[in-house]
């Protein structure tokens, strides 16, 4: 029980937009990765690379190639998630799981994260270029990542609360 305790605990923190200046060390960013190359995916092919940026000049490019995507632009640290261009509908699910597991850990380990989505396609192609990615390797998702600052006042866009147990699962037996 305690293990369902720690994930819910983990889960229930919300997404961290704003971060304080102190830089993410590389042997924390380094452990993260360490903790999300155990992932499962499809096959075992994990379709995933990662790409740490932590220049300012990168982050504000970056957040500016999403809807949504601007937190990027004030995070000291971004892992921007390559995705193996291979066609497999898995793949996306794949890089869920992982996501997932690098907000977890970074959460665990005292810092902050929000996940972006690079979009549209176009703008997945100008942040290859900008982050000079190899070929067969897409950049649509990045997940900003620093220790957790005040948070800027304002309305959230997105409704709070969580959908009841009963509301979300249905059973059906024999």
């Amino acid at each position: 029980m305690e293990a369902l305790d720690l994930i819910r605990s983990l889960n229930a923190r919300p997404a961290v937009r704003s971060f304080t200046d102190r830089p993410v060390p590389s042997d924390v960013l380094s452990e993260i990765i360490e903790v999300a190359r155990w992932t499962g995916s499809a096959r075992n092919r994990q379709p995933w690379r990662f790409t740490a940026v932590c220049d300012q000049e990168h982050l504000e490019k970056l957040g500016g190639l999403g809807a949504y995507a601007q937190h990027i632009a004030s995070a000291p640290c971004a892992l921007v998630l390559l995705s193996a261009d291979n066609g497999y509908r898995d793949t996306e699910f794949d890089l869920g799981k992982v996501s997932q597991t690098i907000i977890l850990a970074a959460t665990a380990l005292g810092l902050g994260s929000c996940l972006a989505t690079i979009y549209p396609e176009s703008n997945v192609a100008k942040a290859a270029q900008l982050l000079q990615v190899e070929s067969g390797w897409l950049p649509h998702h990045a997940i900003s990542i620093g220790y957790p600052g005040i948070p800027k006042t304002g309305t959230r866009a997105i409704a709070t609360g969580r959908l009841s147990t009963a509301d979300l699962l249905s059973i059906h037996r024999p």
